[in-house]
């Protein structure tokens, strides 16, 4: 028996990548039918070799999962990226918003990357940054025009970031981090890294962080996919194929094996695909954003999904206060004093209404 890893299912064909020796067809054993268990892709499965030299073969097991995704169907995924343009087209921070949020509810940790830092307006990218710098995700500003780095990384640059305030007028893609000396502590909770690197437009000769530069995020990038199954999604026209490409520039034998073997079905676009990026990275193209809905939750229980909310839970003056409309509210208190992002409590009261409207139609 051979162990690999489903990386597409379709029309009852599975695909199994076994590592260093190729891409097998696969049908699955009734027994999956009978025990109601359907192969996902993302499963590490053992299979038969039943014709050599097509690399077909029988899928007879499949290796107890550590998670399993619902939207989409996928298994065994380690952590999730959703990519954004800055701009063409712009990014839609509500959509972005559910996407964490369906994210957050299969206990999938997030990342957030905003590509094209190159069009950024002038102070768009440190807009963002202060956005989501307290949502509980990683965040990573690239501009994919520099693709190449993203493949053969300089390691030796990798460092821990020190947080520094942004400076006025500074260009889009060379900017400094948006978190202050004082929240370098809240850095590690969030997992807002990247490397440190000299500012050379500054002519400085001391280090100070570039969190927000183009070249630094595809660097901080690629160490947080590499070794990784990522789940990658985000709306056309961003950059998604363009990373994914660049992810396998180093294994252009095995992207080409893959995809002879997956002409059969080229057409299948609703399907979630494993692409391998070699060295045990993998990411998990999904066909969009249909599954982005924000369902299944009550809607009380949405301020728990909005990590900056956290510090002012319990110091309402109501038990169970939703941040929406109650008197003494600490949360509104804290956007009115600009520790609360507005674009983020915005969209929050928006997936409120939206989720007390499903309830009305519920019953």
């Amino acid at each position: 028996m051979l162990i690999g890893r489903i990386i597409k299912g379709i029309a009852g064909f599975y695909y199994v990548d076994i590592p260093e020796i190729g891409i097998y067809e696969c049908r699955a054993r009734g027994i999956f039918r009978k025990d109601g268990k359907k192969p996902l892709v993302g499963d590490l499965a053992g299979i038969e070799v039943t014709h050599e030299g097509d690399k077909e073969g029988n899928l007879i097991e499949i290796i107890p999962r550590k998670n399993e995704l619902f939207r989409p169907a996928a298994a065994n995924v380690d952590q999730a990226l959703v990519l954004f343009a800055l701009r063409s087209p712009d990014p839609n921070l509500m959509v972005l918003d559910r996407f964490l949020i369906a994210m957050q509810q299969q206990n999938v940790p997030a990342a957030i990357c905003f590509n094209k830092t190159d069009l950024a307006r002038d102070g768009e990218v440190e807009a963002l940054a202060r956005a989501y710098e307290k949502c509980g995700a990683k965040l990573f500003f690239i501009s994919l025009e520099n693709s190449e780095e993203l493949a053969s990384p300089d390691e030796s640059t990798e460092t821990k970031a020190s947080p520094k305030e942004p400076e006025a007028g500074r260009r889009p893609g060379r900017t400094a981090s948006t978190e202050s000396d004082a929240t370098n502590a809240s850095e590690e909770e969030t997992g807002n890294t990247c490397p440190s690197r000299k500012e050379r437009v500054q002519g400085s000769s001391e280090d100070s962080t570039s969190c927000l530069r183009a070249a630094d995020g595809l660097l901080a990038l690629r160490g947080f996919l590499e070794g990784k199954t990522t789940l990658l999604a985000g709306p056309s026209g961003v950059g998604k194929s363009t990373l994914t490409n660049a992810c396998q520039s180093g294994i252009r034998m095995e992207t080409g094996e893959i995809s002879r073997k997956l002409l059969r079905g080229k057409n299948t676009t609703r399907h979630a695909q494993l692409i391998p990026a070699g060295g045990g990275t993998y990411l998990m193209d999904t066909p969009g954003f249909t599954f982005l809905e924000t369902r299944d939750l009550p809607k009380e229980n949405l301020r728990f999904f909005y990590p900056e909310f956290t510090p002012y839970e319990g110091r309402c003056r109501f038990d169970g206060c939703t941040h929406i409309h109650e008197p003494d509210c600490r949360v509104r208190e804290a956007l009115a004093a600009g520790d609360i992002s507005k674009t983020r409590y915005e969209n929050y009261t928006h997936i409120y209404a939206d989720l007390a409207e499903q309830e009305k139609h519920r019953y």
